[in-house]
């Protein structure tokens, strides 16, 4: 039987000097204290080594430990955490793996950060997700503004991301002063990013955003912006994600987390200049050097292709059918002119043309900006128009 949890030490010392006594009955003392012969004569052994201070309890670690991650491997894996302190033992692993180290499991990676103390391990798992994304590059861009942050000079910077679904690849990150979408004048800060990625990396298919400023909304009063339509002319869709489900974003706000993780919780930008300097920075170390978990740990540079559609020098203007009925949205007032009366469209389509198509034998019609229907007439109501919402997306993402 083990000794007594209380007083551990005091009954060891106490045994000790009832068992060193002239006459004592050492086996019936240890049957007195509840120890076995053998530990009973452990401790005299140590006793007469070494006196009381042999009594405490010696660690069980083992003097030498042959699988213990070796002092150059562990250096560099705490070098690799150091530089990138949000960084996970798969991704270290991975990074040690292209430098031709070969790498220790990734349990012993996190063992080694865990025993150096680069990191505490959380309570509780982590969550799982259901992953989607497109099968190939430029299918599908996600873009959206991150939370605004403080600079030190005392202005807010709202980062804009702009990220490839399938690839992951991190295309725009810019330190805006606003979140302004689109202008008559094309110097809005969406559209001038937009403009200057596009030129870079080709057109998507289609992008995905969010609802709300500046990019419209899922509803029919809210669906189309001025960036919308400039969107429609270069051939690229937008998407919305479905209200009240942020699921549909998670690509984004997963990408947001690591943004603030990794750069933004770890230095306290001064200006404008600084922060896009440090977006510069982190963007070629997320794209090109940072393992992607959702990509087996590869980087999203490994998956990303440009886009073979190039950014035309001219805004396309929409084409019509000879037996369209053309009509020119107000300059001043959003709306057309058909058998008499005014027609409200929206004001995204200040001075754009649009097609009425007929819709069927009862006075209905189609009202059209390119091929996209955007509202529709009912010569039978008193009020005809009724905007058509499209459908909105209903992905999940990690």
């Amino acid at each position: 039987m083990p000794w007594q949890e209380v007083s551990i030490m005091d009954q060891r010392r106490e045994f000790v000097r009832l068992a060193t006594a002239e006459g004592a009955n050492r086996r019936e003392l240890c049957r007195r204290f509840a120890i076995s012969p053998q530990t009973g004569y452990k401790w005299l052994s140590r006793w007469e080594a070494g006196g009381d201070a042999a009594l405490a309890d010696r660690s069980r670690r083992p003097q030498r430990s042959p699988e213990r991650t070796g002092s150059d491997l562990e250096r560099h894996i705490l070098k690799l955490r150091d530089a990138h302190p949000a960084w996970g033992a798969r991704k270290i692993a991975r990074c040690l793996a292209r430098a031709e180290i070969v790498p220790p499991a990734s349990s012993t990676v996190h063992e080694v950060l865990r025993r150096n103390e680069r990191i505490v391990d959380a309570p509780g798992g982590s969550v799982g997700y259901e992953r989607f994304e497109r099968s190939a590059p430029n299918q599908l861009w996600q873009m959206d503004f991150k939370g605004w942050v403080t600079l030190a000079s005392g202005m807010r910077c709202h980062p804009l991301t702009i990220e490839d679904d399938h690839s992951r690849y991190l295309l725009c990150l810019q330190a805006c002063a606003d979140q302004q979408g689109s202008t008559d004048q094309q110097g809005s800060t969406v559209q001038s990013h937009l403009t200057a990625t596009f030129r870079r990396y080709g057109l998507p298919d289609a992008m995905f955003v969010d609802n709300g400023s500046p990019w419209g909304g899922s509803g029919f009063a809210d669906r189309w912006t001025r960036l919308g339509v400039w969107l429609m002319k270069l051939g690229v869709s937008v998407l919305h994600s479905r209200p009240y489900h942020p699921q549909s974003r998670g690509k984004n706000e997963r990408l947001h987390r690591t943004l603030n993780a990794e750069v933004l919780s770890l230095r306290r930008l001064r200006d404008f200049a600084d922060a896009q300097a440090a977006f510069d920075g982190w963007r070629g170390v997320y794209n090109q050097e940072r393992p992607h978990e959702a990509l087996g740990q590869e980087v999203p540079a490994s998956r990303y292709r440009p886009s073979g559609r190039s950014m035309p020098e001219e805004l396309p203007q929409p084409h019509y059918d000879i037996g369209d009925i053309v009509r020119r949205v107000g300059t001043t007032k959003a709306y057309i002119r058909f058998k008499g009366r005014l027609w409200p469209v929206g004001q995204a389509f200040f001075g754009e043309q649009v097609a009425l198509r007929l819709r069927g034998a009862d006075g209905r019609y189609g009202i059209f900006f390119g091929a996209h229907h955007i509202a529709s007439i009912d010569l039978t109501q008193a009020r005809g128009v009724n905007h058509v919402p499209e459908q909105v997306s209903t992905m999940s993402s990690d």
